[in-house]
């Protein structure tokens, strides 16, 4: 690289990081860009026997749509907490267990395409299952939606437990009969994962990991998935049995927006 081709990436930067300090409170930056630093990893290349199921690739979210920025159904995160998830995969395959992630990386634009969605109250074709029994009004005051999200941090993963050998999971269509997230297992979406109690991104109080009314065999699932998670420094957040956050992450206050997608990883 020469002198003046340096001299211009630096400004580049500079600018980039000037506009998110500005569109973002102090401790937190926003940060655009079309590459992640390098720093952040591909998970298949870290790990490829970790299932992915990505679903906000896909329309079958609480949206119903694919989601901004998802340009490929992969999972993105940074290196130690990728390498992590490794370490707690490998224990479980010794069991005859698989992790499966639902999402990882997310970049900023989405959760901007989720906030859009949160305001528009006539947009509910997917309440039966996601939110059944939430009045969209309350989705910001009762915390499931916010403008900012631990995910476009890169070290934040939403994720489950499979019994090997793992079954595929068959496509959602758009426009078919939605089941309640909280039902039994066997009234809900088909997933190939062990019954946590409710779904991925139930917007219900029954997802909250220690929710009493959780016994039995859904709570050894639920501690199995935190347990071998925790061993390797993950922390689970209380309201969803599915999110976990690898401490301490690499960017703590930046919120980066390149899009999930292998052209992303140029540095790789």
């Amino acid at each position: 690289m020469t002198p003046a081709t340096a001299l211009r990436k630096l400004a580049v930067l500079t600018a980039a990081a000037l506009l998110g300090v500005a569109a973002a409170p102090a401790t937190a930056r926003a940060t655009p860009g079309p590459e992640a630093p390098e720093e952040f990893v591909a998970l298949r290349d870290v790990d490829p026997t970790i299932i992915q199921e990505m679903r906000y690739y896909t329309a079958h979210d609480f949206v119903g749509e694919r989601i901004d920025g998802y340009e490929k159904p992969m999972c993105i995160l940074t290196e130690p907490a990728a390498k992590a998830l490794r370490h707690a995969q490998r224990r479980l395959l010794r069991t005859g267990y698989s992790l499966k992630v639902y999402d990882c990386y997310r970049p900023q634009r989405a959760v901007d395409h989720f906030v859009r969605w949160a305001k528009d109250l006539d947009d509910q074709k997917m309440k039966a299952e996601f939110y059944p029994r939430v009045d969209k009004t309350r989705l910001f005051a009762d915390g499931y939606i916010a403008e900012k999200s631990g995910h476009s941090r890169g070290s934040t993963v939403d994720l489950t437990v499979v019994k090997l050998p793992a079954r595929p999971t068959r496509p959602y269509v758009p426009g078919e009969r939605l089941s309640a997230c909280y039902g039994p297992k066997k009234d809900r979406f088909p997933d190939n994962s062990l019954d946590m109690g409710t779904g991925f991104d139930c917007f219900d109080t029954l997802a909250h990991t220690d929710d009493p009314r959780i016994q039995g065999v859904q709570r050894a699932n639920r501690d199995l998935l935190r347990d071998a998670l925790a061993r390797q420094g993950f922390v689970n957040l209380p309201e969803e049995w599915w999110h976990f956050t690898y401490k301490p992450e690499l960017y703590a206050d930046t919120y980066f927006d390149f899009p999930v997608s292998r052209r992303s990883l140029t540095h790789k």
